[in-house]
């Protein structure tokens, strides 16, 4: 039997690059089949002039990529290409010993590496030296924010690339915007459960955050009109569309209200809609009902894939100034490289793909999740990333923790989220996505349901 190996002539350098890339091109052009033998190192490196340490590379770059295997004995085989969990490198958390439900993390496949790799190929043929030389203008480049036009408006916001500013995501635009609207001492409003990064961010700033009553569509109107008459306030930070720990879709209704009670008490609003157009019919954003006071945060991170560390600010005139300079302190400007490859996948069409790809596959887990807690009491959407958790009665978010723990499981505890008056409410948020391998996710959730549908018992305590 005779063994593939490629044209030596046809290598591209560095050659451990091209053999890798040669050898990923034959199998995806069906030239290596899943289970065909590769030649072992050294006999490549005869066949092909060089030497074993560039084929060893070659080979291991393979590997990560999940394209190849080996085994001592045997030698290195082509593995199935159309395996869903075949992943450019192995996540801590995709471990078949272990089962990570904490970490809020969109869902992804070989078909987002390959997007990932032709994106990247096209880039030295016709990208603007400027995206790799210049350090300005710090609101993005022109070309970026007319893109992000495109986009903002499949995520509900009609806006002019005059009142965009490029972000490196969610927490970059969520900095800048706080600093810019606050100084140390005011007080910001928010959900009484609210994003940590909500908590943290308002911490470290000297801001006094105070959490208000919800309900199951967030946070109730006369809460807000309660405190704003008694007491002054700058900010309202608000999730409406799951982004929220409790992963709820806050209806028009709702967001009217509280738009009507900024507008009375001259409250400036914080929109974040990090999953953007992943959402399945939603209603209108805020910022749409009130541009005037509003500042609206997106992200590419949690609808397409998590390293596109690009998003979107949108502001009105007179806030961009001081966010500006905000954006400045806290880094500057947007990567400008990322920027590019987040514009050249709207202006393809890519990341709207990605985003319905998502949308799909977050629906196949609400549904097995669905299945799996029906005897308990939880909220989510087949659109979310995530679902919240209410315990059965006997049960702490402690003691859960630390049983799903013993079956290694790893679920987020409730006390990140709370801000700093409310209770625990007994509740942990659980991932749909963290978890890549949709089999492995099924076991995962049939585990976590095992612990519910069982009286609470307290963990046996060790002495040492």
């Amino acid at each position: 039997m005779t063994i593939w190996h490629p044209d030596p002539k046809t290598l591209q350098h560095p050659l451990h690059a091209g053999l890798a890339s040669a050898i990923a091109n034959a199998i995806s052009e069906g030239e290596l089949r899943h289970g065909e033998q590769l030649p072992t190192h050294r006999k490549m490196a005869e066949r092909l002039g060089l030497s074993v340490h560039t084929v060893s590379k070659a080979y291991d770059t393979l590997r990560r990529q999940n394209l190849i295997d080996g085994h001592v004995g045997r030698g290195s085989y082509v593995l199935d290409p159309n395996l869903t969990n075949n992943l450019p490198f192995k996540l801590k958390s995709e471990r078949r010993d272990g089962f990570d439900l904490a970490i809020s993390r969109p869902v992804f496949s070989k078909l987002h590496v390959d997007r990932f790799k032709q994106a990247l190929t096209a880039l030295p043929n016709d990208v603007d030296p400027s995206m790799y030389l210049s350090c300005r203008p710090n609101i993005g480049h022109e070309q970026h924010r007319i893109a992000g036009v495109n986009w903002l408006s499949a995520c509900g916001v009609e806006t002019t690339p005059e009142h965009i500013i490029m972000t490196n995501g969610v927490c970059h635009g969520m900095s800048a915007a706080l600093s810019g609207l606050t100084r140390p001492g005011d007080t910001v409003l928010s959900d009484d459960i609210t994003h940590h990064l909500v908590i943290a961010g308002c911490s470290y700033l000297g801001l006094n955050l105070v959490g208000l009553r919800t309900d199951e569509f967030g946070i109730c109107p006369d809460a807000l009109e309660s405190h704003c008459r008694e007491k002054e306030a700058k900010v309202l930070c608000l999730l409406p569309s799951l982004a929220s720990p409790t992963a709820l879709m806050m209806p028009e209704d709702r967001r009217r209200a509280l738009v009507e009670v900024a507008r009375k008490y001259d409250l400036y609003i914080i929109e974040n809609d990090v999953f953007g157009p992943v959402v399945a019919n939603r209603p209108a954003t805020v910022t749409s009902l009130a541009p005037e006071r509003s500042i609206y945060l997106t992200s590419f991170s949690k609808c397409t894939l998590p390293g596109m560390r690009a998003g979107y600010l949108v502001a009105p005139d007179h806030l961009l100034p001081a966010l500006t300079g905000r954006i400045v302190v806290f880094g500057w400007m947007a990567t400008p490289l990322m920027c590019e490859l987040a514009t050249r996948w709207v202006l393809d069409g890519t990341a709207l793909e990605l985003a319905m790809w998502q949308q799909a596959e977050l629906g196949r887990r609400y549904d097995i999740a669905s299945k799996a807690l029906q005897n308990v009491q939880w909220t989510g959407s087949p659109s979310g990333l995530h679902i919240w958790l209410t315990l059965p009665k006997g049960w702490t978010t402690g003691s859960f923790v630390a049983h799903a723990r013993e079956l290694k499981i790893a679920v987020a505890p409730d006390t990140p989220f709370l801000t700093s008056k409310k209770p625990s409410p007994n509740a942990v948020r659980v991932s749909l996505g963290s978890i890549q391998d949709l089999a492995q996710f099924k076991q995962g959730m049939d585990l976590l349901a095992g612990i519910l549908n069982r009286p609470y018992e307290a963990l046996p305590q060790l002495a040492f």
